[in-house]
């Protein structure tokens, strides 16, 4: 019978071990990727639609990217884009704009976990509210330079302007003055600042000019409205193309 020595033994052990380790360590450097977070889909666009991360790495994104939480979204001019979100809830963004999805939490188990924040950097968008919304109101924020928007279940405009509005269609005919403005087509928001709260049912209309002017109510007169093509108003087949582009008939306010 053949006696292996442990001294011959050990030396191929610990070489052994030391590849273990080193596909270990591989793994925790980023090998292996972290798993993302899906905060929703894009599933309609009429253009160039850009996607930048936490890390500032770019992505051009089409009908069926994900979008992942702490993306920034980009529209290009004369892109709209829709995308719908894990808890049902869906926006559209207008041309030129840029949107923070800073976070989007939500487990149909776990509702005391919901926590939707996002962040409106530069133009427009319309909004639907999704089940986060519905049944926990606070966990639902949308900044701006201006002011918050809190939701009461709703479905919503929002516009901010710096000198970047021209050609935006209002009642008035003049060009929309910078700040925030914002409708409600259905339910009700909460717009504030450190210079006051207001609240805007269906069928009103607000205005913020900056972050130390409260929120007031607009008369329809004066109003502006974030309107969407009829191209891109109902419910379709999904495009990359402006003229089959669809978007759900109750974000056409």
């Amino acid at each position: 019978m053949r006696i292996f020595s442990w001294r011959a033994i050990c030396p191929l052990f610990a070489f052994a071990m030391l590849l273990a380790g080193g596909d270990a360590a591989a793994q925790t450097n980023g090998a292996i990727p972290a798993p993302t977070s899906v905060a929703g889909t894009v599933t309609h666009l009429s253009g160039v639609l850009t996607a930048k991360n936490k890390t500032g790495t770019s992505r051009i994104l089409a009908v069926k990217s994900e979008v992942i939480q702490g993306d920034t979204l980009i529209t290009a001019q004369d892109t709209y884009a829709r995308v719908k979100f894990t808890d049902d809830g869906e926006l559209v963004l207008r041309p030129g704009s840029q949107l923070v999805v800073a976070n989007y939490a939500y487990d149909a188990l776990a509702p005391a976990h919901d926590n939707v924040v996002l962040n409106l950097l530069k133009g427009g968008l319309r909004a639907v509210t999704g089940l986060v919304g519905k049944r926990n109101h606070d966990a639902v924020t949308i900044n701006t330079p201006t002011a918050t928007i809190g939701i009461r279940g709703t479905h919503f405009g929002a516009l901010f302007c710096q000198s970047d509005c021209g050609g935006v269609p209002t009642a008035s005919g003049q060009t929309p003055a910078n700040g925030l403005h914002v409708d409600v087509a259905q339910g009700a928001i909460v717009v504030q600042n450190a210079s006051g709260s207001q609240v805007f049912n269906a069928g009103q209309f607000g205005y913020v000019s900056s972050p130390n002017a409260p929120p007031v109510i607009v008369p329809p007169a004066q109003s502006v409205q974030v309107t969407m093509p009829p191209a891109i108003s109902q419910n379709g087949m999904s495009s990359q193309t402006i003229g089959a582009a669809k978007v759900n008939a109750c974000m056409a306010q």
